[in-house]
């Protein structure tokens, strides 16, 4: 990518999308496009098609997405569904219309089985059966990575896919109902350190084991594999370090300064077991993340009191 090629970041607003807005600026990018989804809907075939026409981009990363926890991964499965195909379908059609250079698409770690093996090989893909309670977004990110293979398969197009591992940071989203379980569980010890309440209730028993990457190291990932990477299926992206809920909670608990209990409620789902990212092939291209665990959470929790205290 030159400095002065045009690229357009999908989902700007997003949590991922911000932050390779960040990393693209801090890199000296200056031609970037972006459009809300007030400006722009991108489930409306017709406006997309308008837009790459008119703004004729040179890279696009498709960051843009409906995206949510358990609750709102199970509740509204025809909207997960329907808008992340929409999305998809539009950008990478009209990407290849128009000539775009190079996409990069990105995924998500629930894209593979619930009882694949630990951790997550890229060939694991497609071995088995996806975790009920997100398999409508699954299926709507497999369709995504199938589509930038065929369009590359087909047309030559330069469109690679990548996978993170669970995200978190700046511009996180914290409501109560559809955040996912680090963001969810920030807002909870902090509401409950304001309130003097003797405990947190953690969903599910604690024991899942995940992983987590700042959003600021996968930005940094994601404009290294722009200029890096030019392969057909996918890349993990992650740390290739995972911990339990429980012991995530605790981090938590610590850094925000609450003093009570949890108390797990084992009546809720834990979802999938484990989902650990092998990152093998990502450390092989040379790129390996920077921001740990502990001083990401703490830089997360200061955005969170900067935007919501």
């Amino acid at each position: 990518m030159e400095k002065s090629s045009k690229i357009y970041v999908a989902g700007h607003n997003g949590m991922v999308g911000s932050a390779i807005i960040r990393k693209l600026e801090k890199e000296g990018f200056t031609n970037i496009i972006k459009r809300s989804s007030k400006e722009l809907d991108l489930r409306d075939q017709v406006a997309v098609a308008n837009f790459f026409e008119e703004q004729k981009p040179d890279y696009v990363f498709l960051a843009a997405a409906k995206v949510g926890g358990i609750v709102a991964n199970n509740t509204y499965r025809a909207e997960f569904l329907f808008d992340n195909l929409q999305i998809q379908n539009n950008i990478i059609h009209q990407s290849y219309l128009n000539k775009v250079k190079k996409l990069m698409f990105l995924g998500s770690s629930c894209i593979y089985p619930k009882m694949a093996p630990q951790p997550l090989k890229e060939e694991y893909l497609l071995t088995g059966l996806l975790e009920e309670t997100n398999e409508p977004y699954a299926i709507a990110k497999i369709t995504g990575i199938k589509m930038c293979d065929a369009y590359r398969a087909q047309y030559g197009c330069n469109y690679i896919s990548a996978m993170p591992t669970n995200l978190y940071g700046y511009n996180d989203n914290y409501h109560p109902q559809n955040s996912h379980v680090l963001p969810a569980l920030i807002r909870k010890f902090h509401e409950a350190k304001q309130n003097n309440e003797p405990h947190v209730t953690i969903w599910g028993s604690g024991s899942p084991m995940r992983e987590f990457l700042f959003a600021d190291d996968l930005a940094d990932a994601c404009f290294y594999l722009m200029q890096n990477y030019d392969e057909p299926n996918l890349i993990n992206i992650g740390t290739g370090e995972d911990l339990t809920i429980k012991d995530l909670a605790l981090m938590i608990k610590d850094i925000i300064g609450f003093k009570g209990d949890l108390v797990f409620d084992s009546s809720k789902p834990d979802g999938t077991p484990r989902k650990l990212m092998d990152v093998s092939k990502l450390h092989s291209k040379g790129w390996k993340h920077k921001v740990n665990l502990k001083e990401g959470i703490q830089l997360a929790y200061q955005d969170f009191l900067n935007k919501h205290s």
